[in-house]
């Protein structure tokens, strides 16, 4: 399967948090917005600065991210994408979220729709249904 990644989805997994995204095993092709690879480093690196990550921890963590990352496309922030996301949305969405968001419609239009958007984020996933996305992780 070809899969549309947000960070929710990186992170849950990175974490071992609960209920990770159970098709993990089922991606062929991970793709995500540039953004994604900013939104995970800032978050390992918001823990670690706050203490909630020890010193090896951090480092397991980002070893863990880079092998993830070693194995996802990401797509570029353009100028179109921005100007996109400054658009009114169906639903309410964080301007991260609407960024996800748009960058997948933008490969919808130029690659086709052979790809499930994957989100444990329900107001994104909500989000990208009412744009005809098919979701997983929530």
């Amino acid at each position: 399967m070809n899969c549309y990644l947000d960070s929710s989805v990186i992170l849950r997994r990175l974490f071992g948090e609960p209920k990770p995204l159970k098709e993990w095993k089922e991606i062929k092709q991970g793709f995500s917005s540039r953004l994604l690879r900013l939104e995970c480093f800032r978050t390992i690196d918001r823990l670690h600065l706050s203490h909630s990550l020890s010193h090896e921890e951090t480092s397991l963590r980002l070893a863990g991210l880079h092998e993830i990352l070693n194995h996802i496309g990401l797509l570029p922030i353009t100028s179109g994408i921005l100007q996109r996301a400054e658009q009114s949305m169906h639903t309410p969405l964080s301007t991260l979220d609407s960024l996800h968001l748009v960058t997948a419609l933008a490969w919808k239009e130029k690659h086709g729709s052979d790809f499930i958007f994957a989100t444990h984020d329900k107001e994104l996933a909500l989000a990208a249904k009412s744009h005809g996305l098919e979701v997983i992780g929530v």
